[in-house]
């Protein structure tokens, strides 16, 4: 217990370092929209006359998305950070689950502790790494702790080892789940983006009708257009933005179980071969 003030200094550097990097991820997403969408998608080879103030090529997708307006790259920002958040949380999940199966992990700790095989416990956590095993083997070393303690009782010692365990969670847990708040955001402003565009491409729809004469029907195929492309765009981030959040919870959910399940055979073990 007395080296506690260490993990959580290593939590708050990583905490930092996670900033850091969603904060950089962020600017580059929309940096890199802004470049396809005004290099790559307002190409002038896309537009009739080479012109990108004329309307797109018959069957030209990316003049298509061009004509969406200014809220479009936005919108493509916003895609590529699910993306990119997603791939970040993948690695850091699978990093945390360690090396092998964390329910094969789980059930042979538990063998080792039903035959009072802490050493081998241990060992096993080495072996797995993560930090599922981090948070086990923690435990683990608490209870070779107070084995050796006589000072308390058996009560007592259980309690510690459940509160070892439990500290050792609340430093490695909350790193899984750092900057899934962005792609939780992004699932909100991912449709309201889109809604925004829509509303803005709505508009200019009803002002070519509102013309005085004939409706400026080029007008009102832009503004449709800019309506359509923004809606698509921001349900498509959304959606992806929906099943990255979903998928990765219930993968630290997981892991979360697989500690208390672990945790919980430790006291257990504890309080059943010291009675």
């Amino acid at each position: 217990m007395a080296n506690a003030p260490k993990p959580s200094t290593a939590k708050k550097e990583k905490s930092g370092g996670s900033s850091i990097f969603a904060g950089l991820a962020i600017v580059i997403c929309i940096a890199i929209a802004w470049g396809l969408y005004l290099f790559v998608m307002g190409n002038p080879a896309n537009f009739e006359g080479g012109d990108p103030a004329n309307h797109p090529l018959p069957g030209n997708y990316f003049g298509m998305v061009y004509k969406g307006g200014i809220i479009v790259p936005f919108l493509m920002g916003m895609f590529l950070m699910v993306i990119v958040f997603s791939i970040e949380r993948f690695f850091v999940i699978s990093k945390a689950a360690g090396n092998g199966n964390v329910d094969a992990f789980v059930k042979k700790v538990q063998q080792f502790l039903s035959s009072n095989n802490v050493e081998s416990a241990i060992s096993e956590c080495d072996k797995q790494k993560g930090s599922v095993a981090a948070v086990i083997k923690s435990g683990l070393l608490k209870y070779k702790e107070v084995e050796m303690d006589s000072s308390m009782d058996t009560e007592q010692k259980c309690l510690a080892i459940q509160k070892d365990i439990e500290e050792a969670t609340s430093l490695e847990m909350p790193m899984l789940e750092q900057n899934l708040t962005v792609i939780a955001t992004l699932v909100s402003i991912g449709t309201l983006a889109g809604l925004l565009g829509t509303v803005v491409g709505m508009i200019k729809a009803f002002g070519a009708l509102a013309t005085s004469g004939a409706p400026d029907q080029a007008a009102l195929a832009n503004g449709i257009s800019e309506a359509l492309i923004n809606t698509a765009t921001g349900i498509g981030t959304s959606t992806l933005a929906i099943i990255s959040y979903n998928f990765f919870t219930s993968k630290i959910d997981s892991l979360t179980y697989s500690i208390d399940e672990a945790g919980f055979s430790i006291v257990q073990t504890y309080a059943a071969t010291h009675k």
